[in-house]
């Protein structure tokens, strides 16, 4: 397997799922702007996000994908099918309570998200009527989760990185045809939400029944690989749990700063994703079950190198990356949101956050390929430890700036503490052993730097000031923002090729 057209082809279903997730979030800005009705749904769709990125892409996965990856290569088919039967028997049941829970309880969980909501009228109400619309969500998108982790251990990457395309379809249905028959419009979206859910995981059962994992449920928790994978998920449940914890502190801080915060702070963070997904997710997909299968063949030479290459990439990738979205944010975020009740005042307040966010993303993008490099080793405790010092960090860096700097202030703080934990992750795969960088680190990165430069140079001559993106149209928007990405782009790799890098230098092979 090529490693790096393995990459290509996930980064490319996760493109296809980005570029409809901003056609999604572009139409809700359009449609309904950034107000306290976006306000309401955002945070109504935040805490089965949260769920659904702590239970099941964040520790389930962490604790089931090396589990699996074990099963798969050492006991068999017959094994590993039972497995994945127990496993998910017990998720269904455990997140069917959940989500039982958080329908019943849901006007006083948006005290516990959001409580400065209640000083505008009507809000809570709100909020709490989505809420319940879009909690059984978390129900179905975990058991995609578990799909998803069965196909990425048989290297089926595709399926799993394509399969958001349909929750982003679902909610731009929802807003095109729905909304017209809901008082408030902005229900619809909940609605969408929940169908999108349920599409996710239709849409895998085909591909697990091709190659014979089509779970049979069967509840048995005195199973040895069940009793592992939860034993492994205390801790990462705990670990995921620093990082969204932060997100709900963030969020009440914003709500407490007045209407349209969390709406900006939603927008960048949506532009955010893109290359965080296209880079950080891709590459952490596609390392942990290779990872996992050098260290069951106790073989620390092929790992290290394995992460090795991944950090070089993330620098190749992320660094322009950033410094796009630093140099571009205007451009972006014009050509993406400003139309219909999305005005000029959003813009700028849209892109103040998009800025804060911008100065972590290559940290972001690390802690996603250094994390593995100790959940392939069913190590959870490092981890841990680092994520809840690094909320710690974030929570005080986000009181120190949010008042200079408001919501921006509350992205900032999000930037300073995954550079923490990306710092830390680093220096323990270092102190332990586990990682030892390749040679020619120093002239890689001076070069990636001199390669920066030209890139910087050529957006800041090429771009257009703010009032003419302001003035523009769609089309025009869009061609400027296409030629403006083309000619970074071309910049950027131009200058590299002519320092050396060669595409071929990136290949790596696994068997």
């Amino acid at each position: 397997m090529n490693l790096l057209r393995t990459l290509t082809t996930v980064s490319g279903m996760t493109l296809v799922s980005r570029v409809t997730g901003l056609a999604r979030e572009s139409l809700k800005a359009t449609v309904f702007g950034a107000g306290t009705a976006m306000d309401a749904f955002e945070v109504a769709f935040r805490l089965p996000n949260i769920l659904r990125r702590m239970f099941a892409e964040g520790a389930f996965s962490q604790a089931f994908v090396p589990v699996l990856s074990e099963y798969q290569r050492v006991r068999g088919q017959e094994a590993t099918c039972d497995l994945v039967g127990r496993v998910a028997a017990l998720l269904a049941l455990v997140l069917l309570g959940v989500t039982v829970l958080g329908v019943l309880a849901a006007p006083w969980l948006v005290y516990v998200l959001a409580s400065g909501f209640a000083a505008t009228p009507g809000k809570v109400d709100l909020t709490a009527q989505m809420i319940r619309i879009v909690f059984p969500y978390i129900l179905f998108v975990s058991l995609v989760s578990l799909a998803g982790g069965v196909l990425n251990v048989y290297r089926r990457f595709a399926i799993p990185a394509f399969t958001p395309v349909l929750l982003n379809l679902a909610i731009i249905g929802a807003a095109i045809f729905l909304a017209p028959y809901f008082d408030p419009p902005i229900v619809a979206l909940a609605w969408g939400v929940l169908l999108g859910g349920i599409a996710q995981l239709a849409f895998q059962i085909v591909p697990l029944a091709r190659i014979g994992m089509l779970p049979r449920p069967r509840l048995d928790l005195r199973d040895e690989g069940v009793r592992r994978i939860l034993l492994l998920m205390g801790p990462a449940v705990l670990g995921v749990s620093a990082a969204q914890i932060s997100a709900l502190i963030n969020t009440q801080l914003a709500a407490w700063l007045g209407d349209g915060r969390i709406s900006w702070i939603t927008y960048a963070d949506r532009l955010m994703e893109f290359p965080t997904a296209l880079l950080g997710v891709a590459l952490g997909t596609v390392l942990l079950p290779t990872l996992a299968k050098h260290h069951a063949d106790d073989n620390p030479t092929e790992y290290s190198a394995l992460l090795d290459w991944g950090l070089r990439l993330a620098f190749l990738l992320a660094l322009p990356a950033a410094l796009a979205l630093w140099l571009l944010s205007v451009p972006l975020v014009t050509t993406l949101y400003q139309y219909g009740k999305f005005g000029i005042a959003d813009v700028w307040q849209t892109r103040a956050a998009l800025l804060g966010y911008a100065v972590g993303l290559l940290a972001l993008i690390l802690v996603k390929i250094l994390a593995p490099g100790f959940y392939a080793r069913q190590h959870m405790r490092t981890p841990v430890t680092i994520a809840f010092v690094t909320v710690l960090v974030a929570l005080a860096f986000a009181l120190i700036l949010m008042r200079p700097l408001g919501h921006a202030g509350l992205t900032l703080a999000t930037s300073l503490g995954a550079a923490v934990n990306a710092g830390a992750l680093f220096w323990f795969l270092r102190r332990r052993g586990h990682y030892r960088p390749a040679p020619g680190w120093g002239r890689f990165l001076a070069k990636v730097g001199v390669a920066l430069v030209v890139l910087a140079g050529v957006l800041v001559w090429l771009t257009a000031p703010a009032a003419v993106w302001f003035a523009a149209g769609l089309a025009e928007r869009a061609a400027r923002l296409a030629g403006l990405v083309a000619a970074g782009g071309i910049a950027y790799f131009a200058t590299l090729f002519a320092l050396g890098f060669r595409l071929a230098d990136f290949n790596r092979r696994e068997s």
